[in-house]
């Protein structure tokens, strides 16, 4: 199974939201990323701008 990071984009700096991601759902007022472990955690006021498979990571940002 494959699992991802995900990373909030500002500024040119890298923020840490989830790390081992199983589930990333977009709602229209920001992003849901869960993990089997850990309750959902929302982040509100993002979108997706890219997301590097090889790398493993999801980019969000404002």
């Amino acid at each position: 199974m494959c699992q991802i990071s995900v990373v909030k984009t500002e500024n040119d700096k890298e923020e840490m939201v989830m790390e081992s991601v199983t589930r990333l759902v977009v709602r229209d007022n920001g992003v849901e990323v869960s993990t089997f472990f850990e309750d959902p955690k929302f982040v509100p006021d993002v979108v997706v701008q890219s997301i590097d498979f090889l790398g493993g990571k999801v980019f969000l940002g404002r």
